[in-house]
């Protein structure tokens, strides 16, 4: 599962560091808490005059599919499991034409206690840049606005997931993220991520290839992560700032969980 995680460099310094274009007026606001239903950034590439280029957008994070009546679908979709991509309504047209990286600097995730204490740990990359996540985005129109209207469009994104490695595994990071959750975003190595976010629109079988070409990769980029405690205030949604990246105890915490994520399967 990703529920959580940190997206707080500037937005010259993820476009930089991602190699793309963005919209002069394009904001994100920083932080070390970002939680399901917040605008984040995403990474995608479109043809534009017969050529590819690759773009930074804000997106909402929770995917509402084209098809729904309201946003509200997006509540429970802001992970996508990697096995049933094709078998989902919601994410089976995105895993086919609209695919993006989601940026991170790291996620939290939560391992369970004593009773219903968890301990929050920190995910990142041991050289502090960003993280690249194999995600879906998709476009949806406000049926309440007018057409022509460009508040009409909502962009919105899922993060997705695949099946942790085994806590048994000789790589102690592996082993720590199976022992962690039964869960990871799928992440992905520069190669990866220029093919996954290449555009067109694949047929079931090329996108099923395409799949399996990034979770070929995942536990071998996963590899090069650190996994830290921190401060048990993270649980709080409501808490935001680089403190919270501040060692912690590893000591079992109570955690708070917004309604949906404690309801999330991923």
């Amino acid at each position: 599962m990703c529920g959580r995680y940190v997206m707080a460099k500037a937005i010259g310094d993820l476009v930089a560091e991602a190699e793309a274009e963005a919209d002069a007026n394009l904001e994100l606001r920083q932080s070390w808490n970002v939680a399901p239903t917040s605008d984040v950034p995403v990474v995608l590439e479109r043809l534009v005059d017969g050529a590819t280029v690759r773009q930074v957008h804000v997106a909402r994070w929770g995917l509402v599919p084209a098809w729904a009546k309201d946003i509200s679908v997006g509540v429970r979709a802001f992970n996508a499991r990697s096995e049933t991509l094709l078998e989902k309504p919601t994410f089976r047209d995105a895993v086919r034409a609209r695919r993006c990286a989601v940026p991170m600097e790291g996620y939290y995730e939560w391992k369970a206690g004593p009773g219903n204490t968890r301990q929050p740990y920190f995910v990142h990359r041991r050289d502090g840049k960003l993280s690249w996540f194999a995600g879906l985005y998709e476009w949806w129109a406000d049926p309440a606005v007018p057409a022509g209207d460009p508040d009409r469009w909502l962009l919105s994104t899922s993060v997705i997931t695949l099946a942790a490695p085994d806590p048994q595994d000789d790589d102690p990071v592996l082993a720590g993220l199976g022992s962690l959750h039964d869960r990871l975003p799928l992440p992905l190595s520069p190669a990866a991520l220029a093919d996954w976010t290449a555009p067109g629109t694949l047929s079931n079988t090329a996108a099923l290839d395409l799949l399996a070409q990034v979770l070929g990769q995942a536990y071998t980029t996963a590899a090069a992560w650190r996994i830290d405690p921190v401060d048990a205030a993270v649980g709080n949604v409501r808490n935001d700032g680089p403190w919270l990246l501040e060692p912690g105890p590893e000591e079992p915490a109570e955690q708070e969980m917004l309604p949906f994520e404690a309801m999330a399967k991923d």
